[in-house]
């Protein structure tokens, strides 16, 4: 059986290319042809649209940036569901919205198509290296059936629940890491702007209960060195995420105050136009307020730091 991918960005290249080093025959397409040519040259086929990739797939992969994207490449002109036959698997690793997955697993279910919201958690690097969490919502069966070819891709696939499942816990784990580093970034202006270098206070509050946990080693890679260009994650596709997290607590009625204030902070961020940037430059905000340097340590100081822990 053929395997489909569609999107070979950041976060796809890594997937794809584990799948294919697990012996995957791929079927790949991309708006970009230049980003499939490393897997073509290994043997994988180029579909030219979706619909043409999903004639010849059982399985389909899409990693893409949007909600919008997704229902594109699935219900745009040519289409996914022009070229998929019953039976056929479509899985989302895309963080997307909880109404349009279910909406796309509706709207395919009718016609015997399975959909399985897929979002990944894990970054570029653990994309490409196969550490990563892969949180799936839909039928127990399905995903059963599609866990061998999780499994090269990710060392923590898990079944959430029914669909939408992997979507709300991947909006969860979003929502409170993003929430969790901007608090972090307040408490430390005002450790700073009392007194303390940054490098040995943060290095300090890294052998707490809390930092024991490894709670606070992302926050070294940018915000601590004010290294915010080229993005790992860029801030829009984190306010996307932001607000589709809010949007979830609004739908059950429960209060978001503090995760309000942060996609708050990343709005106005975006309002300055720092949308390609880093997802946490929106934290230098708290230092600009506070009437702080950004912290600038170097990469040097911060991997010594990591490598003594």
């Amino acid at each position: 059986m053929k395997i489909g991918f569609i999107g070979l960005g950041k976060m796809g290249r890594g997937m794809a290319a584990n799948l294919q080093t697990g012996g995957a025959a791929l079927v790949v397409a991309d708006l970009s042809r230049t980003a499939a040519e490393e897997f073509t040259v290994r043997g994988a086929t180029w579909a030219e649209t979706p619909a043409d990739l999903a004639r010849d797939c059982g399985i389909v992969f899409t990693s893409l940036p949007t909600p919008a994207d997704v229902r594109n490449a699935g219900f745009g002109p040519r289409g996914l569901v022009e070229g998929m036959a019953p039976g056929t698997v479509w899985l989302d690793l895309s963080t997307n919205s909880v109404d349009v997955v279910r909406q796309i697993h509706a709207e395919l279910a009718p016609k015997g198509i399975h959909f399985i919201d897929a979002p990944v958690s894990g970054g570029p690097a653990g994309a490409a290296s196969g550490q990563l969490a892969i949180w799936c919502g839909g039928e127990r069966e399905v995903y059963d059936r599609c866990l061998p070819w999780l499994e090269k891709m990710a060392d923590q696939p898990r079944y959430i629940g029914d669909i939408g499942a992997g979507t709300i816990a991947k909006l969860v784990n979003n929502m409170a890491s993003t929430a969790i580093i901007s608090v972090l970034a307040e408490a430390l202006s005002m450790g700073v702007k009392a007194g303390l270098e940054p490098g040995p206070l943060w290095e300090a509050i890294r052998t707490g209960a809390a930092g024991r946990m490894r709670m606070y080693d992302n926050i070294g890679r940018r915000f601590m060195q004010a290294k915010y260009d080229p993005p790992s994650f860029a801030l829009r596709l984190i306010h996307k995420d932001a607000s589709l997290a809010l949007q979830v607590g609004r739908d059950f009625g429960v209060p978001m105050r503090l995760c309000t204030l942060v996609e708050s902070d990343i709005r106005e961020a975006l309002n300055r136009g720092w949308g390609e940037r880093d997802s946490q430059s929106y934290l230098a905000l708290q230092q600009e307020r506070a009437g702080i340097e950004p912290f600038r340590l170097s990469a040097e100081a911060v991997a010594r730091i990591y490598a003594e822990s």
